[in-house]
């Protein structure tokens, strides 16, 4: 006999609610609790960006208020993206005990029954490592993974249709011109489901294919079932912690403090680099060729959330020199960091180019 799989479907929520049914869900799972699976759609447009990226660089705050666009935080690494009700959401929730162990092998398990779906609505969508599905070359959607509470969540979307042109504009870029590429870029290769069907199927359509996937793959009965009391009241206090400034910025509370007195052998710098994993960035405080403060941010996946920043703490008072990368690797080791995609030397990399060629390495 096959094991239940809670299916919670929300229908179309609000902003908010759309991200904090799976925080919540997650947060009131039990170890030794059943397997949910939630879908929502989104019934206002706006802004989320992962959890161990920076706001300000990431996205125009300005623009997005002049709009009335909320800007959200998730619990979840990866990048900006804009959302809309285009855009079916589903979170697969399972006691972390029963989900795969290691990042990397979390998303191609997860992923299965999301390529499943598509190839039976007749797109033939593939995994392209670390987590993105793509069609043909053109990215139809990422993924991205969490551990919260005693549950591990894998979440994604399927992209029904998609507006390039807010999606740049929401973004924080160096000019106009830059803009106007990223836009174009955007269209070149990105795909959706009504680009390659030249029309969407009907939203319960495309959840009866996940949820037969689903059956196939992982041998699961899904079961239509409704947020329990506990659930509810954990999606009400996760609406209420992502609609918190200081949750929001988070990523700004240890950030290297731009209003320092740079003198002799003391320099502020800033660095992007771009890791199989994802985007780094880095802000470093060097003294006389050392790591006196940093803050790392980007839109890459971390487990344990916390260790990012429990990383860069180890790193102050680091030499800038060739033991860097060792230092780097035994500290991640200490830590447990799993960052699938991001290795020591990519992060000696970021520290490296943002020291000034006269600091000395």
């Amino acid at each position: 006999m096959s094991s239940p799989l809670r299916v919670i479907d929300v229908g179309s929520v609000s902003a908010v609610r759309s991200q904090a049914v799976y925080h919540g869900v997650a947060d009131a799972m039990a170890a030794d609790g059943t397997p949910v699976l939630t879908l929502a759609t989104p019934a206002e447009p706006y802004v989320c960006i992962g959890l161990h990226q920076s706001l300000e660089a990431e996205v125009d705050t300005g623009y997005c208020r002049r709009a009335g666009l909320p800007v959200l935080r998730r619990y979840v690494g990866g990048g900006a993206v804009y959302l809309d009700s285009q855009q079916l959401f589903f979170h697969f929730i399972w006691p972390a005990a029963r989900a795969p162990r290691g990042v990397s092998a979390l998303y191609a398990h997860f992923v299965r029954p999301v390529l499943g779906a598509y190839r039976a609505l007749g797109i033939p969508a593939c995994l392209r490592p670390i987590n993105d599905i793509h069609v043909h070359g053109r990215k139809i959607g990422g993924t991205g993974a969490a551990q919260i509470g005693a549950a591990t969540v894998f979440v994604g979307s399927f992209l029904l249709d998609f507006d390039t042109a807010a999606m740049a504009r929401c973004l924080r870029v160096p000019s106009e011109k830059f803009r106007d590429k990223l836009r174009s870029s955007l269209e070149d290769y990105m795909t959706t489901i009504r680009r390659e069907l030249g029309s969407v199927p009907a939203r319960q359509g495309i959840v009866a294919a996940l949820l037969a996937a689903v059956r196939d793959e992982f041998g699961l009965a899904p079961g239509a079932d409704a947020l329990r009391a506990g659930e509810q009241a954990a999606v009400a206090d996760w609406e209420a912690r992502l609609l918190d400034p200081e949750f929001l910025q988070q990523a700004q509370r240890r950030r290297v403090a731009a209003a320092v007195k740079i003198t002799g052998g003391v320099h502020l710098a800033e660095s992007v680099y771009k890791a199989p994993g994802g985007l780094l960035r880095a802000r470093v405080l060097y003294r006389e060729g050392r790591l006196q403060d940093l803050d790392l941010s980007g839109d890459f996946t971390c487990f344990p959330a916390s260790g990012i920043a429990a990383l860069a703490r180890a790193l102050r008072g680091a030499a800038v020199d060739a033991s860097l990368e060792a230092l780097i690797d035994g500290h991640m080791r200490a830590l447990g960091l799993d960052m699938p995609g991001v290795e020591p030397a990519h992060l000696a990399a970021a520290l490296r180019q943002a020291l000034p060629a006269e600091a000395g390495a």
